[in-house]
């Protein structure tokens, strides 16, 4: 994730526009490497988180409170006597670091006026929470580090505050064009890298995100480039970080499908494949990126034994259906037998006793075919052979085509599962996809008094023109909407030939305009096992035309008419009803 020195920058700006002049007016240390601090502001109250967890170090405007322990942590408390009732009144990033400072104006003991500085320190395990005095001496930090911990800076009491510049990286705000190329030319490295490893605050996918901008080979070092390429890139870069001061940012996730796989302060071009959202702070982006991770994490966690069993019924499904596809190809010849019975029945009265083979007319094609016969055998009895050889091969046709039939729904059904899966935003999902399983008898239904379940509903979105749009998320919730709530003349979509939502529009008797059938397209094809593609084929037709086949699973239906479209499963500017998200 590019929790880099530009998301910082874009931090350090929304807290100035936030919290600059606001009164400290609690002070919460709800974990041990986390702080809590509600600021009293001209627009109200603000709360902001500060994590420094060595896996996930985080900070933003939150807009949940978190209990915190009875007894306050010494750092707390500490806090607590130095600067509760302090008012913020500088916010900084030193150059483009992963480093917040805070400078809070508060009166000390003898009522004087004077500051204190509160650092954030946001660099992975090495992630801190400082405080010192105005002249940078530590007065006390969230963690301590000694020197057998680190031998490049102790953070203690009573020591100097410094930045350690391991890396001796350059500043890309202020880096002239010589420095630039310089940095850059005298690595051995791929050209993305020699960027990441040069300047400060620079994280690997922004270096990638240069490189594609100038149209560079990311892998190429850039010593291999000449001076007037080099020069080009440093334009570039000189463009895009003019976004940083000016303070021109526009906080993004890039989803693939519900995964959000990264978030970024400046637009990322070479993410162009997946599907971009924007938001209008980056606490708000920082917020939802991580919570949406953590969910999935959890779901996906939950859900694994799920998965599990599906995979494994699939898999089993699967090599039976391959099974009874090559046996059934072992009769594709029993019409032979019984045209080889009958021409024998025809002419075999002049065939010698001992003949191995007659030479017939075959009067189905009007021509000469040449017929085994067992010598040892009379012509009836030879007829006879290939009459039991024919019916045996016809049973066997007839029953293998309706096994395989019945074997190829499962597989299709299982496969819808897996897509529902996929879907599955929460554990209310899981669970109506847990209650499908076992009515399908896929998993063991337990016994004994069942809990009430929190019931999980369609999506639900709302297009351009105002039309509601009802999305299916497994089996139950498609046979649902398809058969219980849509009326006749209600549109019904669904990617063709391929696992997916039902997705319903709900016309109330009006033309749909050419925009909703797009949207509700694309909603097909998102909440399918196409999501992803660039043109997915989608089947649509009024819902009066689908109809439940006898004994279909769940979700399973036939059409005999239909219209079709080709489209993206881009749904980024479709908007999800509140309804949907309460």
């Amino acid at each position: 994730m590019a929790f880099d020195g530009i998301v910082v920058a874009n931090l350090v700006h929304e807290l100035r526009e936030h919290l600059l002049n606001g009164r400290i007016a609690r002070i919460a240390q709800p974990e041990t490497d986390e702080l809590l601090l509600t600021v009293k502001t001209a627009d109200g109250q603000k709360r902001l988180l500060i994590s420094a967890n060595a896996s996930l170090p985080l900070i933003y405007l939150s807009d949940k409170n978190k209990p915190s322990p009875m007894t306050a942590p010494n750092f707390c408390m500490l806090l607590r006597k130095h600067i509760a009732n302090g008012r913020i009144v500088e916010i900084s990033q030193p150059k483009l670091e992963r480093i917040i400072r805070f400078t809070i104006e508060h009166l000390d003991d003898l009522g004087d006026l004077c500051r204190k500085v509160l650092i954030v320190e946001i660099m992975g395990k090495h992630s801190n929470i400082i405080f010192c005095s105005e002249e940078g001496k530590i007065i006390d930090s969230i963690k301590h580090i000694p020197a057998q911990v680190s031998s490049v800076r102790e953070v203690l009491p009573g020591r100097d505050y410094f930045i350690p510049d391991t890396m001796h990286k350059a500043d890309p705000l202020t880096v002239s064009r010589e420095n630039f190329t310089r940095l850059l030319t005298e690595k051995p490295l791929a050209l993305s890298k020699a960027i990441y490893t040069s300047f400060t605050g620079i994280s690997p996918v922004t270096a990638e995100e240069i490189c594609c901008l100038a149209g560079m080979d990311s892998s190429i070092p850039a010593k291999e480039y000449s001076e007037d390429i080099l020069f080009h890139l440093f334009h570039q870069f000189e463009i895009y970080f003019s976004a940083v001061k000016e303070n021109r940012f526009a906080p993004v996730i890039y989803f693939d499908g519900q995964d959000p796989k990264e978030f970024s302060s400046l637009p990322l071009t070479h993410f162009s494949g997946y599907t971009a959202r924007h938001y209008a702070s980056i606490s708000e982006v920082l917020r939802t990126f991580y919570s949406t991770r953590s969910q999935l994490g959890r779901l996906r966690q939950k859900s694994a034994d799920i998965r599990h069993i599906v995979q494994t019924a699939l898999e089993r499904s699967r090599k039976k259906y391959d099974l009874q596809i090559r046996q059934l190809k072992d009769t594709e010849n029993r019409e032979k037998y019984r045209i080889y019975g009958e021409l024998i029945n025809t002419y075999g009265y002049n065939v010698p006793d001992g003949a191995k083979t007659l030479e017939a007319l075959n009067y189905y094609t009007n021509e000469m075919i040449s017929i085994p016969l067992d010598p040892t055998k009379t012509p009836q009895e030879n007829a006879q052979r290939y009459f039991s050889r024919y019916n045996k091969q016809k049973r066997t046709f007839e029953a293998l085509s309706e096994l395989s039939r019945e074997t190829k729904d499962d597989i299709t059904y299982l496969e819808s599962v897996q897509t529902s899966l996929d879907i599955a935003l929460t554990e209310e999902d899981l669970s109506q996809i847990k209650e499908e399983l076992a009515a399908a008898g896929y998993i063991r239904q337990r016994s004994g008094k069942k809990k009430k379940q929190a019931r999980s509903e369609p999506l639900h979105y709302i297009s351009r023109d105002g039309f509601h749009i009802y999305v299916g998320k497994n089996n139950l919730q498609n046979e649902e909407l398809t058969f219980h709530f849509a009326s006749g003349n209600d549109w019904w979509f669904h990617a063709k030939k391929a696992p997916g939502s039902h997705v319903i529009v709900k016309s109330g008797g009006a033309e749909l305009p050419d925009t909703t059938f797009e949207e509700a397209g694309r909603l097909a094809a998102y909440y399918s096992s196409q999501r992803g593609s660039e043109k997915v084929e989608i089947d649509y037709v009024e819902k009066k035309h689908v109809k439940k086949p006898n004994g279909g699973k769940p979700g399973f239906v036939v059409y005999y008419t239909n219209y079709s479209l080709v489209i993206d499963s881009d749904i980024s500017r479709i908007r999800l009803a509140d309804s949907a998200q309460e």
